[in-house]
């Protein structure tokens, strides 16, 4: 059953999780800086971001991933690729050969602040069921079909799966191994393989692209923005104050959140057929290597006037 993607732009307030304080000693704030990310006008890419060296650490396009399995000797989590508004069903094992079409599914997703505990393919380890999943969208809008997927055993070092497309053609069992200086092992039905998509998980802080944002329960909607690193990223809202006037004494006076879509997508607005960017939406984002620094959004525009190509200022504090 092909569901609608919607893509729309409202704005919405995110919670963010409460943070203990800390001592605040005599800092310097760092330079001034300006960057842009070109994701493309049509937003086929996802590209990975690190403050301490101020650069584009990957780039990847969001089309080239479906599964990511949790790494970790305890990792099992299973998350969906949320660029292509994926989603998942689950029905008891005994029915995996007979289920040839998604009738009766009730569909899954991913919840929008990336809590593991809160994916759509859920605890499968206490759960005896398959899972049809929805490969969701090409950045050109078309449906890139279904798979049917059994996750048969897992163990420290690696996850055995099986899938076979919707008719039960093409069945393949194979292994994801586990690499723990990366968040997850990520694997493509199209290349039937794990593929490189993220970098090392100490190497980067945000991630750039279009991603699946939950207004309603059972329906994505496609948004373009940023998701922070799972590994040790917080991000706390300061939308009382300048940019200019952000020091590093406000780190103990804002709430920072783990929360994967905090800075999100709603510093910006769609107005008669364009963007407007939001400059008093800044942001201070506690980076994998424990540092602090500020950021806000100044453009979605390139110099050639092409949407997809968020422009910022950040400063270390």
């Amino acid at each position: 059953m092909r569901k609608a993607i919607y893509l729309v732009l409202i704005l919405i307030v995110t919670s963010a999780c409460l943070k203990e304080e800390i001592p605040i000693e005599s800092h310097a704030i760092g330079s001034l800086v300006t960057n842009q990310i070109e994701l493309g006008v049509d937003y086929r890419y996802q590209v990975y971001y690190d403050f301490e060296t101020n650069t584009m650490v990957k780039q990847h396009l969001k089309t080239d991933w479906d599964l990511g399995f949790e790494n970790g000797g305890d990792g099992f989590r299973v998350i969906l690729n949320i660029s292509k508004a994926m989603s998942s069903a689950s029905k008891p094992i005994a029915y995996f050969e007979s289920t040839t079409d998604t009738s009766g599914c009730q569909w899954g997703y991913d919840v929008n602040s990336g809590n593991l505990d809160s994916t759509a393919i859920s605890d499968w380890q206490s759960l005896d069921q398959f899972y049809i999943i929805d490969l969701g969208y090409s950045y050109d809008g078309t449906h890139l079909g279904f798979k049917k997927l059994k996750i048969l055993s897992l163990s420290d070092n690696e996850y055995n799966i099986e899938f076979e497309s919707l008719d039960g053609s093409n069945a393949i069992i194979t292994s994801i191994t586990k690499n723990s200086l990366y968040n997850f092992s990520f694997f493509s039905f199209e290349t039937n393989n794990i593929v490189e998509i993220e970098p090392k998980k100490n190497d980067w802080d945000l991630v750039f692209g279009q991603y699946a944002h939950l207004f309603e329960p059972t329906f994505p909607y496609l948004v373009t923005g940023v998701l922070s690193n799972r590994n040790g990223v917080e991000v706390a809202e300061v939308f009382d104050k300048s940019f200019e006037d952000i020091q590093y004494s406000d780190v103990s006076e804002y709430y920072f959140s783990d929360h994967i879509n905090i800075i999100g997508y709603d510093w910006k607005t769609y107005n008669g057929g364009s963007y407007t960017v939001d400059i008093t939406k800044n942001y201070i984002v506690k980076t994998t290597e424990g540092l602090y620094f500020k950021i806000h959004f100044t453009d979605f525009y390139n110099q050639q006037g092409d949407k997809g190509s968020p422009m910022f200022e950040l400063s270390s504090l």
